[in-house]
């Protein structure tokens, strides 16, 4: 089995700039912002990620973030346990990422770092 972590609690807004002010009035410090597109909060152990749908993977939804070592061993095992693929396993400028439900239709984005 691959190892996993929770990481991310994925946010969608239609306004980064307000999003950012309100998490940050809360005491939740922007770790990294890209573009008007996605911002990364400091919330301790697990990062506060605020998208809009341009970058959010499933607009509308809270969807959580989970950091692994096999992008496409958990999602094949997400698929295998109920749970269903939304988007494929594919690497964009910074991850492999996948898009999954679990077997309830609660959003995951599976991903890990790509070294560039």
């Amino acid at each position: 089995m691959t190892e996993q972590q929770i990481r991310q609690i994925v946010l969608a807004t239609d306004d980064l700039d307000a999003s950012i002010a309100f998490y940050e009035g809360l005491g939740f410090p922007l770790k990294f912002r890209d573009g008007d597109h996605y911002a990364a909060l400091d919330g301790g152990t697990v990062t506060l990620a605020l998208a809009t749908p341009l970058d959010h993977p499933i607009p509308g939804q809270i969807v959580v973030g989970i950091k692994t070592d096999d992008v496409d061993a958990a999602a094949a095992a997400i698929e295998e346990a109920g749970g269903g693929i939304a988007r494929a396993a594919y690497d964009d400028a910074h991850e492999r990422r996948a898009v999954v439900y679990d077997n309830q239709g609660n959003g995951i984005v599976l991903y890990k770092s790509i070294q560039r």
